[in-house]
């Protein structure tokens, strides 16, 4: 056994919901292990305190006279400059609070130089291609990756030196696979070519640091719910020139200086793109996250995921039947994201497995990334494995183990495939469909009584 599968690995910082037992289809009880943190990540501890510390000084923000609202617009901005310091932002970037990720980037597409071409690779998660097509598939190229990182960087620099762009948009690190372009030379490439640079971070930021002054990048996009905050808030950080002068994303209060029947007058960035009243308690839950994970000693984050996903991949590469997926073959310290294959198994059926006998959740599909999913051949989907802040080598173990188990006897259980996806064909499990439905008792097992924790 290899000193990496030796090595213990504890959680890094405490997630809600650690401690959650979910019901298995034998009638017994599991803690879950939440083997999907690149899907959605479970709040930090931290985060929820903070939220909880907030909620009563929620009120109306940004023009409401009252003490209340003059708290919760101060709470507001001052998230926004946490998000930003996150990021590294430079002196003259701006902040622009969205939803997600997706909402951030769309936003983006929005202020485009109408007749600006845009360049991006197909390894982008669909976040990152759908808002380029949907403006103009004309002014879209995507161009396919090669096996290397630097057959990539040729093939890109050969792109940018046959047409105009104006922005390359490339992702931060794979939410496949974990890989990643080093950012700083695609940087150095687009600008010599005159294009800007729209980094998607949805997989980076809340797994390496990350740096706008650094990288050379003239924005970045990430989600709240990616980075250990509830779900709702996301940022776009980055130059202001095109967010001042671009369509209003979201037109209506707080967005305009000045309305009249024939005319509107816009205010610059942020603002002019977060018409209606904000998310307070995501600004808040958003910033932090960033302070929790900014609080962390150098190279903390980076160590603790680097083991585990060594873990994860050694793990799975000793079970017969299983491929792990990659890009590039010399791509270099990868995030915590592990897609893979079992050989003659349907991924929908090993997660339900995973899920139903085990507890284990992991994700199943193509990811969001049905062109990368085709190119490595693998066009029906995969399974994916991802890690983060609140995993430990038990997570993973668990996760090998279970795999493992499942290539020698298979499932326990028959499945059946109902409304799209592999479910037990006798479940005992309660779900909380229902409006008024007791979530303490699912998550508990619903009276599954005191069986023994797997």
């Amino acid at each position: 056994m290899s000193t990496a599968l030796d090595c213990r690995t504890a959680p890094l910082l405490p997630t809600t919901g650690a401690d959650t037992l979910v019901p298995l289809v034998d009638g017994g009880t599991a803690t879950y292990a939440n083997l999907d943190v690149a899907a959605s990540a479970p709040a930090l501890a931290a985060v929820a305190a903070r939220v909880a510390e907030a909620l009563p000084l929620y009120a109306s923000v940004h023009r409401g006279a009252g003490y209340l609202s003059q708290v919760s617009t101060a709470l507001y901005e001052s998230a926004r400059d946490t998000v930003a310091a996150f990021v590294g932002a430079r002196a003259d970037d701006v902040c622009v609070l969205t939803r997600n990720t997706t909402d951030a980037l769309s936003l983006l597409a929005g202020c485009l130089p109408v007749d600006g071409a845009v360049l991006v690779l197909d390894v982008e998660h669909h976040a990152d291609l759908l808002p380029w097509q949907e403006r103009s598939r004309e002014l879209c190229d995507v161009l396919t990756a090669a096996p290397t990182v630097a057959g990539t960087l040729e093939l890109l620099a050969g792109a940018l030196a046959a047409r105009r762009y104006v922005l390359v948009a490339v992702t931060g690190a794979s939410n496949v696979t974990g890989e990643s372009l080093p950012l700083r030379r695609v940087t150095e490439l687009a600008h010599a070519a005159g294009a800007l640079v729209l980094v998607d971070g949805a997989q980076l930021v809340p797994h390496r640091r990350f740096s706008l002054a650094e990288s050379g990048a003239d924005w970045v996009a990430f989600s709240g719910h990616k980075a250990y905050a509830p779900f709702g808030t996301g940022a776009l950080v980055g130059r202001r020139d095109w967010l001042d002068t671009g369509r209003p994303y979201l037109p209506g209060g707080g967005a305009v200086a000045q309305v009249e029947v024939a005319t509107t007058t816009w205010v610059p960035a942020p603002h002019r793109h977060e018409g209606g009243s904000p998310n307070v308690l995501g600004a808040v839950a958003l910033a932090a996250a960033c302070d929790a994970l900014a609080a962390l000693p150098p190279g903390a984050l980076e160590d603790h995921e680097r083991a585990l996903r060594t873990r994860l991949v050694e793990g799975l590469t000793a079970v017969p039947g299983v491929r792990l997926l990659r890009i590039w073959s010399d791509s270099v310290d990868p995030t915590g994201v592990v897609s893979f294959t079992v050989a003659g198994a349907d991924p929908g059926l090993v997660a339900a497995y995973l899920s139903a006998e085990h507890g284990i959740g992991v994700r199943d599909g193509r990811f969001c990334a049905h062109p990368l999913l085709a190119r490595l051949g693998v066009p029906g989907g995969a399974l994916r494995a991802s890690v983060g802040v609140g995993t430990s080598s038990a997570d993973v173990d668990r996760l090998v183990d279970a795999v493992a188990r499942f290539v020698a006897d298979g499932p326990a259980v028959e499945y059946a495939v109902v409304e799209g996806r592999h479910q037990p064909v006798a479940d005992p499990r309660p779900l909380a469909g229902l409006a008024g439905a007791d979530l303490a008792a699912v998550a508990r097992g619903a009276g599954c009584g005191p069986a023994p924790t797997r």
